[in-house]
């Protein structure tokens, strides 16, 4: 049974500290890419007498164009699906901003997407009847990377041409895909309630065009002007192919024509929202475009759930957890991305309580039967159906998880890998289902590569050994290396290593696991005499005891008296150590003290102004401590620089600056020459 009492440590951190306030700090700070400065819009350079506006993208914008200009991208055609899916979108916020305001609409609520093919004039063009854009929301949406933060943008292109072409999707700017084909993009746009439409103009090199046009009704029309060597897509055979390919889920009706045919336009696509119909009727690759289109990422889904919940209260969810972290997982509002529907009508795909924060890795649709239609934001808050909504879809997404780690560890492991970070967020928040959690949780130790459970640690326990024993800190390498591990590696202990800075903040709250607390590494002593060591290690413990016990003790007495007196208020405490097996020295936490890497995150996060001395813990039995110690006896003047080069060495090893290099320098300098007999 999970104990969630807190311990001593945690009761003095909450005591103590906001851990609400670190915790959202934590994600200010250390988990998300903040921009330094907002994002520049674009700025007009002339106007002619026209009224004819030039204006140049922005700098991510430019950049973004380059490298769509030059990418060898083997399917260009996704440029129609991210039009069409722009388009759909377009519909979908028509439909519900008519709902509260029926005149947006002018008494004509069907909506619909029609591509026209040109092989004349080497032309596509694609229409829509949805929301539109004014003048504004054309510079804005078209000049500019503003949805998705135009730094976090820049940070995740690789310079790999195909790669960063599938990034275009991710942050929300798909509209810049038509410059792998087209020469000279125009788009005309009449928003909704307006009688003004706007004309945007670019051939994708630098610069753009807003000028007044005139439209026949509300919505978007998007012509490209086809490169010679791209003509194929001013077929409409080759187009209806595209849209079936990767838009058939696309809940409204896509036609196509050509210019050369008198016949009535085609619809292409079945025209109903995928995820009403039955998933004996949906084929894999329509299951996997669809995925592409509410995330916007490339490659296939890790999982798909595909599930109609009736009940006392009904609704119908088609979700995916990727394969891949989403670009914007780590962002500070944390919000999720699963698009709420009712009634087959798009609500809002910033719902925060749909989904807890701790799953918003996923994608897809939830459309409820029982949500009125003009429900608000203000609404959604506290709303009963939502949140049996909420309990029911991370019910199922929990055991979908827990199937999935039983049945396949190493696609669980590669699961773990992206998300991992973000779940244990569950076991901290009071959402969190934290029994479940406790056990879909893995994690790195001492013992191996493997990815480890808690139960499997627990199942693999030393005898005698009551703890579960872990370290924390931001670099695995670090870890693994850290002095603190060596008397357990030493003796066969099993060590957690955690590395995600929510891991300081879960594991007090937590307390234990079966019984077991958790204790850290780097805290309080470190007592191994009831824990069963393996057989040849406890071998060369007794052969170690045996020569401690032949050892001067007293000398050693001595040297941690005058290293207390040289050290002051430098440490809390000079003692000799049970977990050093090769390092002179390292620095640990007392009993009830705060962990060290949860006071390093503390600090940076301004929650304390000092640190808390810590304790030296020397080796005995090392070749440095054991020289120290006899020349203490023979009262050579050496111990005080030594025993502060000693502590600097053990602030080194925890990658802690040191408060006086100056003075390090002198010491280190002054034992040189002693050493070489200057």
């Amino acid at each position: 049974m999970t104990n969630y009492g807190a311990n001593p440590c945690s009761t003095a951190i909450i005591i103590t500290y906001s851990r609400q306030t670190v915790f959202t700090e934590w994600y200010q700070r250390t988990m998300t890419t903040k921009e330094s400065s907002k994002s520049k819009k674009a700025k007009a350079k002339k106007t002619t007498e026209s009224g004819e506006e030039t204006l140049t993208f922005q700098a991510e914008v430019s950049r973004l164009l380059d490298i769509v200009a030059n990418a060898l991208y083997s399917e260009k055609e996704i440029f129609i699906r991210e039009l069409v899916s722009n388009a759909a979108d377009a519909c979908d916020r028509l439909r519900y901003a008519a709902i509260t305001e029926p005149k947006l609409v002018d008494g004509d609520g069907s909506y619909a997407i029609t591509l026209r093919t040109d092989k004349g004039a080497r032309t596509l063009t694609i229409s829509d009847n949805g929301i539109g854009m004014s003048r504004d929301e054309l510079i804005e949406n078209l000049g500019t990377i503003a949805r998705s933060g135009s730094k976090a943008f820049v940070d995740q292109l690789s310079g790999d041409s195909k790669g960063d072409i599938s990034l275009i999707g991710q942050f929300g700017v798909g509209f810049y895909s038509s410059f792998m084909v087209a020469d000279k993009v125009d788009v005309v746009s009449l928003r909704a309630g307006e009688t003004q439409a706007w004309q945007w103009t670019s051939d994708g090199k630098g610069a753009f065009t807003v000028t007044e046009t005139s439209r026949d009704g509300r919505g978007t029309t998007i012509t490209l002007q086809l490169k010679e060597d791209e003509a194929d897509y001013a077929d409409p055979i080759r187009v209806r192919h595209v849209i079936k390919t990767y838009s058939d889920h696309i809940a409204f009706p896509i036609t196509v024509s050509d210019t050369e045919d008198e016949g009535e336009p085609e619809t292409v696509n079945t025209a109903s929202a995928l995820w009403t119909r039955p998933r004996n009727e949906i084929t894999e690759e329509q299951y996997t475009e669809f995925f592409h289109h509410v995330s916007h990422m490339a490659g296939d889904p890790w999982s798909t759930l595909h599930f109609r919940a009736e009940g006392m209260i009904e609704y119908t969810g088609l979700l995916y957890i990727p394969s891949s972290r989403p670009f914007d997982l780590y962002n500070q509002e944390r919000a999720s991305k699963v698009r709420l529907y009712v009634k087959r009508v798009f609500i809002t795909e910033d719902c925060e309580e749909l989904v807890p924060r701790w799953l918003r890795f996923l994608r897809g649709v939830i459309d409820s039967e029982d949500l009125p239609l003009n429900i608000s934001r203000e609404m959604l808050q506290n709303n009963a159906v939502l949140s049996k909504i909420r309990t029911g879809l991370t019910g199922r997404i929990i055991r979908k998880l827990e199937s999935k780690a039983e049945k396949d560890s190493e696609a669980y492991a590669a699961f773990w890998e992206n998300f991992g970070g973000v779940l244990k967020e569950g076991l901290y928040e009071p959402s969190g289902d934290r029994d479940a959690l406790l056990g879909l949780s893995r994690f790195r130790t001492t013992q191996g590569d493997d990815l480890v459970s808690l139960a499997d640690y627990v199942g693999r326990m030393k005898e005698g050994q009551t703890a579960i024993y872990y370290i924390t800190g931001s670099d695995m390498e670090a870890l693994i290396r850290s002095p603190q591990l060596e008397g357990f590696r030493s003796r066969g202990i099993e060590v957690l290593l955690l590395t995600d800075p929510v891991d300081e903040f879960w594991v007090p709250m937590i307390g234990a696991f079966e019984e077991k607390s958790f204790k850290s590494a780097t805290q309080g002593g470190a007592d191994f005499d009831d824990i069963k060591a393996d057989e040849a290690k406890d071998k060369d413990a007794k052969a170690d005891d045996e020569e401690n016990a032949t050892s001067a003790k007293e000398d050693i007495d001595r040297l941690v008296a005058k290293m207390k007196l040289a050290l002051g208020e430098s440490v809390k405490d000079v003692r000799i150590s049970n977990r050093l097996t090769e390092s002179a020295v390292c620095l640990v936490a007392d009993e009830g003290d705060i962990d060290m890497n949860l006071e390093r995150i503390l600090k940076a996060h301004q929650q304390i102004d000092t640190r808390a001395p810590r304790i030296l813990e020397i080796n005995s039995d090392h070749a440095v401590i054991k020289l120290l110690a006899t020349q203490a006896k023979d009262g050579d003047g050496t111990t005080d620089d030594a025993a502060h080069l000693l502590l600097d060495q053990a602030r080194i090893l925890e990658g802690e600056p040191l408060p006086e290099p100056a003075e390090f320098a002198r010491r280190m300098s002054t034992m040189m020459a002693k050493g070489f007999n200057i």
